[in-house]
């Protein structure tokens, strides 16, 4: 079974030709990881520079998400067969909700049940979530029985490492995929980083995604400079020793960067 690779290319943010451009500059890089979102509007220009790429199925992992708007009786299936449709890749291999129903506008077993039912259809490979808490996964674990939750996918970076569900789902086996790893960009001007990353002949942005690595996480940043791209993939090859990990780990200072009013009550313990 194809297993997800553990640094990918994050397509947020990326309206229209943006997204084009930066997912073909992914793939020309080397990334065979891309993860994407009903919600970001740009699956089209996601599909179109990976068939423009031309892989072979089999060598790229996709990502995508069914936004919570979309969690409606019947709606899951419609959403998930249109984002197929513009991603042009067949079954993604990983579909995962992009949040819990905003404010439980709709009944998780309901929209639980449908999320299943796609995923027993084939119409992905593997499914998971997208900042859930412990309650939304407890639940997800339930209703959803031995379908394997692949990921939880979360915000976490150096600077907010949210240990309470990051510890919740180790003891769950249920791996981390981080978004926002360089925290959009605050980690650049970091003094540990830097000094750590002259270490290194690295960046402080390599040193900020090594670190999350070495924890097993999977990374997702994103970026549509070129340069950028090739930079924040060659992170994977970047070792930190064991005193450099635990200087960063003590960059931990709870800056959440996402946080609004569609977002869940956060996990603080």
């Amino acid at each position: 079974m194809k297993t997800i690779p553990l640094l990918g290319y994050g397509t947020w943010n990326r309206p229209g030709d943006a997204a084009y451009d930066g997912t073909l500059s992914a793939l020309q890089a080397g990334y065979r990881h891309i993860d994407g979102a009903e919600g970001y509007q740009n699956e089209e220009h996601v599909g179109r520079a990976i068939a423009d790429f031309g892989l072979p199925r089999d060598d790229l992992w996709v990502t995508t998400k069914v936004a919570p708007e979309s969690f409606g009786p019947g709606q899951v299936r419609p959403h998930v067969e249109a984002s197929l449709e513009k991603l042009g890749v067949g079954p993604v291999d990983l579909l995962l909700l992009h949040y819990p129903s905003i404010n439980d506008e709709y009944e998780i077993e309901d929209y639980m049940a449908q999320f299943a039912a796609v995923y027993d259809a084939g119409l992905c490979r593997n499914i998971g979530v997208s900042n859930f808490t412990k309650r939304y996964l407890d639940r997800a674990l339930e209703l959803l029985g031995d379908r394997p939750i692949l990921t939880n996918q979360v915000e976490l970076h150096v600077f907010m490492q949210n240990k309470p569900i990051v510890d919740y789902c180790r003891a769950k086996g249920i791996p981390l995929t981080a978004f926002s790893p360089l925290a959009r960009g605050a980690v650049v001007d970091d003094p540990v980083l830097t000094t750590i990353g002259e270490n290194h002949g690295a960046t402080a942005s390599q040193v900020a995604l090594a670190w999350l690595l070495s924890e097993g996480h999977i990374v997702i940043p994103s970026s549509g400079n070129p340069d950028r791209i090739r930079e924040n993939l060659a992170a994977a090859d970047l070792q930190l020793t064991p005193e450099e990990l635990k200087r960063i780990e003590g960059l931990e200072r709870g800056m959440r960067l996402v946080n609004g009013p569609w977002c869940p009550e956060w996990d603080i313990a």
